[in-house]
């Protein structure tokens, strides 16, 4: 079964950096994707970058040119770089493969 642990969350001041880390096992498929997403208070949860075992990524709008999704060599953890952090960054974020969601991890930013 896939198991998905994020990390790296915490309080950061506008316009700092934070790097969530996603480490998961059980992935079987040659092909799959890695999703991030986010859910603020009262908000409905949103796609935010994704990437694939073929390295090929995607980011939304709102994070394009701050954000930089990465796996690494062994394809066990998947990173999100977050830089010039804003306040409406603040959120829950969560790593999904195929369906399956980590526990999520909290990132507020906040001066």
């Amino acid at each position: 079964q896939l198991q998905l642990v994020e990390a790296g969350g915490g309080l950061v001041q506008p316009g700092g950096s934070l790097r969530l880390s996603c480490a998961y096992s059980g992935c079987t498929l040659d092909y799959y994707a890695i999703g991030w997403f986010r859910q603020a208070p009262g908000m409905e949860r949103e796609g935010v970058s994704c990437i694939t075992s073929l390295a090929r990524t995607n980011y939304a709008d709102s994070v394009k040119g701050r954000f930089t999704i990465s796996t690494d060599n062994a394809k066990t953890t998947a990173y999100l770089h977050m830089n010039s952090l804003k306040p409406e960054d603040t959120a829950v974020y969560y790593c999904s493969i195929q369906g399956y969601w980590g526990q999520g991890t909290q990132v507020t930013v906040s001066s």
